[in-house]
């Protein structure tokens, strides 16, 4: 059977969309490829890091890349899913033979204020929703 292939977009590829395919990854089995990238290449988020470490997945040495040389390459989904807000998802590239566009918008880890205990709290709690959004996407598509 073919992989169905999912690319998870967001500005930096720094917290959202490394979350979500890691999520797919850990979840998905032999029936998900996934991959992520921002809009342009940002800096893992340290808080995403350590959200993602607590429901014990490591993404520390992951890189962030940048979704126009995906673009540039020709790479095929059949699924794109932003996880950024609206405004932002409408500055994605539209990749040929896409066979869905979707969007999860969440809020960015990155613009988070207070302590850092706060911080790291509001991102678990986008941590979350993206895990439970992946957990319904595999569902769906099982």
């Amino acid at each position: 059977m073919e992989k169905i292939k999912v690319l998870f977009l967001c500005i930096h590829n720094s917290a959202r969309s490394q979350m979500a395919e890691a999520y797919l990854k850990q979840f998905g089995g032999e029936r998900f490829f996934a991959e992520s990238a921002g809009l342009e290449a940002g800096n893992l988020n340290p808080y995403a890091v350590e959200a993602m470490m607590e429901d014990g997945i490591d993404i520390s040495n992951n890189k962030t890349k940048d979704v126009f040389e995906f673009f540039k390459e020709g790479r095929l989904y059949n699924y794109v899913i932003t996880v950024c807000d609206e405004g932002s998802a409408a500055a994605c590239p539209l990749f040929p033979g896409v066979h869905e566009k979707m969007n999860w918008s969440f809020e960015d880890p990155s613009q988070f204020a207070g302590t850092y205990e706060e911080r790291l709290l509001k991102t678990k709690e986008v941590r979350d929703l993206i895990k439970q959004n992946i957990l319904q996407f595999i569902k769906q598509h099982s």
